[in-house]
């Protein structure tokens, strides 16, 4: 069995800022933050999250986007501080979200000093944008990681792909399911033609289309801060599509309280049998419990088992 700690949209705590570094898209964001988001995100779920993440063990923790707020320099040092203390980069799988890369900076500025976390395999780094989609291989399990974070202009949270990385990601799930291994895809919007206009992707019908081409056994992604589960069509049957909690959502807030999944992967036959489990902050914020959970075989059934 080898089990994945699912979180999203943790939007650590936003650093002060000079009236110079929110000359663009930035002032919007950072007046949102002080105003509301600040009572939204706390630091004391994302704590409880991340000590019952500790209890469980998991083999690996994808992390789909959503670090940051407005892309200060400083935030993206915070980040890299907050991820080295969550556990090794060849254990934790990150991805931009629309927030990650909310006005255009340098790489090296920002993302970059993640880069260890975003890296493919044999890669001591990613090194810019285009190393998207990435592919990490563990103990049978491929995560295809996507970046759907583009700049956008002041109240647009929308993402795209785009032509080329779709392109690139049929390749790798074809690949790996010549291989035989269990193909987790990893994106920040969700891939549904059902979301406002303002936060969609822009081109979820494409990615539809290239995945009722190739398959694969799951699609985790973040970015609505609601846990959530929708299936979109595979090549062999539904595929799910597993969105998750602000992993620092405050309690009490329009998100609910913050949640993570715990995502255990085993081979059943000549498919994969997936367990969801919903783990949610318990009152104290001490870590969570248990809220809820879902069964899926891969690639054809899916049955509510509490």
């Amino acid at each position: 069995m080898f089990t994945l700690a699912h979180l999203s949209d943790p939007h650590l705590p936003m650093p002060a800022a000079r009236p110079g570094q929110l000359l663009n898209k930035r002032a919007t964001g950072y007046l949102n933050w002080w105003r509301n988001r600040v009572h939204l995100h706390v630091p004391e779920a994302l704590a409880g999250a991340v000590a019952d993440i500790e209890t469980q063990r998991p083999d690996h923790i994808p992390l789909t986007g959503g670090l940051v707020n407005v892309v200060l320099r400083a935030e993206f040092c915070r980040g890299a501080q907050w991820l080295e203390a969550l556990g090794p980069a060849d254990r934790i799988t990150v991805i931009p979200g629309n927030h990650d890369v909310y006005v255009p900076i340098p790489w090296h500025e920002g993302l970059g000093l993640w880069g260890a976390y975003m890296a493919a395999d044999g890669q001591p780094s990613a090194q810019g944008f285009d190393v998207f989609p990435t592919i990490r291989r563990r103990d049978g399990v491929a995560l295809i990681g996507l970046s759907t974070g583009v700049p956008k202009p002041p109240l647009l949270a929308t993402g795209d792909l785009g032509g080329a990385q779709i392109s690139r990601a049929e390749q790798l799930l074809a690949e790996t399911g010549r291989e035989g291994l269990c193909r987790i895809v990893l994106i920040h919007h969700p891939p549904l033609l059902d979301q406002s206009r303002f936060k969609h992707l822009t081109d979820a019908a494409a990615f539809q289309a290239m995945i009722r081409r190739v398959g694969c056994e799951a699609i985790l992604h973040g970015h609505n801060h609601r846990s959530e589960i929708a299936r979109i069509a595979g090549p062999r049957g539904p595929v799910p599509v597993l969105g998750v909690t602000s992993a620092s959502a405050a309690p009490g807030s329009k998100y609910g309280r913050a949640r993570y999944h715990l995502i255990r992967i085993e081979r059943e036959g000549e498919g994969w049998r997936l367990q969801l489990g919903i783990r949610a902050l318990k009152a104290d914020a001490s870590g969570c419990e248990p809220d809820g959970e879902l069964v899926f075989h891969s690639p054809v059934t899916a049955a509510m088992v509490a």
